[in-house]
């Protein structure tokens, strides 16, 4: 009724204010006697009318406009309700290398989901929750596709951000509608990937939406009932940020961390990535994972596909070791820029700078020095590259501050041969004294003794800290000036043969180390392979 006399009014208010002006404009007069001034009030009359209409029509606070979506039966559109593919997923156990000891702890979940009539008889429960932990591109996302796959399960995918949302209550019901039709298509498996985008932990500064999301998740988890074949794993790379209700056992049973592979998982990811691909017979996969130390599955797999788009570039039909060796620089170091202008001087600085850290490299017999460039590549404007022998699990004392001296051997170059320093150390410090500052907060490897600094201490106590990484990095310093000091004609050689030829491969570095100066001690295995 209402609406019905503020249309009528605001149709009259038109009709009058309109002839009132044809009567003024042709006749000289107004209707009734009206002056302008009438006919401006009449008009802003009608605005208003419209106005005050149109804003009880809608909600004026947020809470108003969530009460207006509450009371429509179409509460969430299309696009709000999560796809959740039907089929299982095909991707299976042979698809997924280097991860046996995982793949052995998942087989039982997979037989439960198959055939739950055997652990039903026992009186076994099917476990709830799966949470995969680790670093990125190690293979979490795969191996709950595969979990899937191998037990025909409905695979339901969903990411932690799509449950957060502005309003209050829509996460929730979006939890609630995933884990129903999750129910409705058992045996299935949900994912939830990134799961710490709703799952950390929950402070005093609360969000209502997200701590609703949450608990709505805690709650379809324990409403799991044993009958119901349906298992939800989650994945993510900050275990530390996940609430404590979430971890105990009844919801995340299963907390499994998949880690960077090592030498010879590293050989059967490759083996899967190769597997397609024309590879020259004198390439094995163990020389290629040697080269790619720390390496996880993601980098390999980008590293088997550049190698095969280098081998179509360079109009070959077999991938060689050029391309192998071409695509892990590229997954380092970033693409080669050898486009890029620098004048003689500034050319000549890099080449110190790289010898620099090389020549520091071999005298401490730290990583092997594979290769050192003054070509640019990705950010850097010249690279020494490093592989090791062997994976390392433990690292001591020394063998850390070894490689803060080979980080401050391109800056102590510098300086020994120009007297001065460049801008070209800047990532060598942020490397160098993030390691110093690791040995004195995290693993007591200062005078401070065996005493953890957390943020909170350090904020207390930051001087005492700061000073022992001052001590750390000085020493360092002056041990890499030493060493370049008592091997500067090595140095010069070394810089001078790097700006001729632009790239110097090991072999190369260790003749001229030895053609300068014989009695240069390098590790026994560079001795043996130069004889």
């Amino acid at each position: 009724m209402e609406k019905k006399i503020l249309i009528i009014s605001c149709f009259a208010c038109f009709i009058y204010t309109a002839l009132s002006l044809i009567s003024f404009l042709f006749s000289g007069f107004l209707v009734l006697s009206t002056s302008l001034l009438d006919i401006v009030f009449l008009s802003c009359f009608s605005i208003s009318l419209l106005l005050l209409y149109s804003e009880r029509q809608s909600p004026s606070t947020e809470a108003e406009t969530v009460r207006a979506k509450n009371s429509r039966k179409d509460y969430y559109t299309e696009k709000d309700k999560i796809e959740l593919p039907k089929n299982p997923s095909s991707i299976t156990f042979d698809e997924v290398a280097g991860l046996n000891e995982v793949k052995d702890e998942l087989v039982e979940i997979i037989d439960f989901l198959r055939s739950p009539e055997a652990y039903k008889k026992m009186g076994a429960k099917l476990p709830k929750g799966i949470l995969f932990y680790g670093p990125p591109g190690t293979g979490k996302t795969l191996l709950a596709r595969a979990v899937s796959g191998e037990s025909l399960s409905s695979f339901h995918n969903a990411c932690g951000a799509e449950f957060v949302e502005k309003y209050v209550g829509v996460g929730a019901k979006r939890v609630r509608g995933l884990f129903e039709k999750a129910k409705r298509e058992s045996p299935s498996v949900i994912f939830i990937d990134e799961i710490d985008a709703i799952g950390s932990k929950r402070t005093s500064e609360t969000n209502n939406e997200k701590d609703q999301t949450l608990n709505q998740l805690l709650v379809e988890i324990d409403g799991f009932e044993s009958t119901e074949s349906v298992i939800i794993i989650g994945a993510t790379n900050r275990l530390d940020l996940l609430d404590e209700a979430l971890l105990r056992p009844g919801r995340f049973d299963r907390q499994i961390y998949v880690g960077r592979p090592d030498v010879r998982a590293r050989e059967e990811i490759l083996a899967v990535h190769f597997k397609n691909k024309p590879l020259c017979p004198t390439i094995t996969m163990k020389d290629i994972a040697k080269k790619t130390s720390g390496m996880t599955g993601a980098h390999l797999a980008n590293i088997a596909n550049e190698s095969a788009i280098l081998c179509v570039r360079h109009r070959k039909n077999i991938i060689g070791h050029q391309e192998i060796d071409e695509a892990i620089e590229k997954v380092l170091a970033g693409l080669e820029r050898k486009s890029a202008v620098i004048n003689k001087e500034e050319k000549r600085k890099i080449a110190c700078h790289e010898a620099g850290h090389a020549l520091v490299a071999r005298y401490l017999n730290t990583d092997p020095v594979s290769k050192i460039s003054i070509i640019p590549r990705g950010q850097a404007l010249g690279y020494t590259l490093q592989t090791p022998d062997e994976d390392k699990f433990l690292i001591t004392q020394k063998e850390m501050e070894d490689r803060i001296e080979v980080l401050f051997g391109g800056r102590a170059a510098e300086q020994l041969l120009f007297d001065e320093i460049s801008s070209g150390a800047k990532d060598d410090l942020k490397k160098a004294n993030s390691i110093a500052y690791e040995m004195v907060c995290e693993l007591g490897m200062s005078n401070l003794g065996n005493i953890i600094y957390d943020e909170r201490i350090i904020s207390n106590c930051f001087n005492i800290v700061n000073d022992e990484v001052r001590a750390i990095i000085e020493t360092c310093y002056n041990h890499s000036i030493q060493i370049l000091q008592e091997n500067k004609e090595v140095l010069i050689a070394l810089s001078d043969a790097l700006l001729e030829k632009e790239t110097l491969y090991d072999k190369e570095i260790d003749e001229i180390i030895l053609s300068v100066n014989p009695d240069f001690k390098l590790p026994q295995k560079a001795i043996c392979e130069n004889n």
